[in-house]
């Protein structure tokens, strides 16, 4: 009675998805290429609902808010914490790949590289035209073109100036925060329905990535994906372990509590699809939904620690594999240029990829074209930049609402110590929210 008890909780069944994807993929590679649609409809519904989600979070959060001096000093300790942790990310990856070398010995001349195969991703790095260029990216060209474009930076924007307007309508706001919540209590329900079908979507997207790809890509260039996964999560144990250890609670109950969306960003390759259950968890573990609401969607965009280690250790693999010797110059250049670049990086399988081809740019001895040796493998490091980014972005903003004061430790620490559990048993036990003070 206990395995079928098991088998109910979404946690087992998105880890069978994901065995049974690779089994699929491994020794019916056509049929797993085919089955590629079932994790696309799953993160597509996800999308459908990220936006409008992230806009009514963000918008009740700072509407609720007294005084609008706290949302800017929320969002530059947000901004604070992000670059910091971010350059720590790059330096990472840059360290242990020193260490490791991973692309020693491959001894690979350029001149036998395709270009063709590197240049749709060299194209599809996005050019902003420098700062200026993208500050008026952030602003969507009408108010509803940043929810069918999908751009969450855009939503997070018009959210914020929503918010802050209706925090100074007085009385008027309380009826705001009210319809606000009802619409988000909406598309929460929407999310718990959707979710019910990611073990699908993980068996699908799985079974594409191993169907086309193959396992013997994984042991060609096994040394840097081992080297990518080693780093990784080192940095989640040393980095986020000692952060999460300053705020007083532990980075593996932590773990433990998001396993779910862990899973989810593994099965199909992108933390976005896990958003929206991230958020509503880190609420529960008592961080205030203002902090929740700002650190996470903005962390999407700012607190890609996953990319960011990806980036410098796959730059360090290609000029070892080609023997490029690089000064110290470039590689801090590439720091720099990795530091902006990543910004730009959306928070989906390939965003990575596509911001490695503007990084080498920079480099005239590494060409863009020695990209080509990375494809066969981006598809399985891009579950691991996921990973990263989703584990590194909620510890932000339990340690940023833990520094403004917005983290209620204990019922952080009670809500570690029941672990994770389904939706519904949660609302059976959550206590009731208090009403907005006009």
């Amino acid at each position: 009675m206990s395995i079928f008890r098991h088998l109910k909780t979404l946690y087992v069944q998105v880890l069978l998805g994901i065995a049974l994807g690779i089994f699929v993929g491994a020794f019916w590679p056509d049929a797993g290429v085919a089955l590629k649609p079932l994790g696309d409809l799953f993160i597509k519904l996800i999308r459908v609902v990220v936006a409008p989600l992230i806009f009514c979070t963000v918008v009740s959060g700072i509407a609720t808010m007294h005084d609008m001096k706290s949302v800017g000093r929320l969002g530059v300790k947000a901004l604070l914490y992000f670059e910091v942790v971010s350059t720590i990310a790059l330096l990472f990856g840059l360290f242990c790949g020193w260490i490791a070398k991973p692309g020693v010995g491959f001894n690979v001349d350029p001149a036998t590289l395709d270009p063709t195969v590197a240049a749709g991703y060299a194209k599809a790095a996005p050019d902003y035209g420098g700062l200026l260029g993208y500050i008026l990216h952030l602003v969507p060209d009408t108010y509803v073109g940043a929810f069918s474009s999908g751009e969450l930076l855009q939503v997070l924007v018009i959210a914020v100036m929503t918010g802050i307007v209706a925090a100074r309508l007085g009385p008027v706001r309380v009826k705001i925060v009210e319809g606000v919540e009802i619409v988000t209590k909406v598309f929460f329900g929407l999310i718990h329905m959707i979710v019910k079908i990611a073990p699908l979507g993980a068996f699908g997207a799985i079974a594409f990535t191993i169907g086309r790809y193959g396992i013997g890509s994984l042991v060609q260039l096994g040394a840097l994906v081992a080297t990518f996964y080693i780093t990784s999560a080192l940095f989640v144990l040393i980095v986020n372990g000692v952060i999460c250890y300053l705020c007083g609670f532990s980075v593996f109950r932590y773990l433990n509590y998001i396993r779910e969306e862990i899973l989810i960003t593994l099965g199909t390759s992108s933390s976005e699809p896990a958003l929206p259950g991230m958020i509503e968890k880190l609420q529960r573990m008592g961080a205030s939904r203002q902090v929740v609401g700002f650190v996470i969607p903005t962390g999407y965009s700012f607190n890609l620690c996953g990319t960011n280690i990806y980036l410098t250790l796959a730059v360090l693999f290609l000029a070892q594999a080609m023997n490029v010797d690089l000064t110290l110059g470039q590689e801090l250049s590439i720091l720099v240029v990795a530091m902006v670049s990543s910004k730009g990086a959306a928070a989906v399988a390939g965003g990575g990829f596509i911001t490695l081809a503007a990084t080498l740019a920079i480099i005239p001895d590494l060409p863009v074209a020695s990209m080509a040796l990375l494809v066969g493998v981006d598809r399985f490091m891009s579950e691991c930049r996921g990973l990263i980014n989703l584990i590194s972005n909620g510890v932000a903003a339990l340690a940023v609402a833990r520094w403004d004061n917005q983290l209620d430790m204990d019922i952080m620490r009670a809500e570690l110590k029941k672990g994770p559990r389904s939706p519904e048993a949660a609302r059976e036990h959550e206590a009731p929210v208090p009403n907005v003070v006009a």
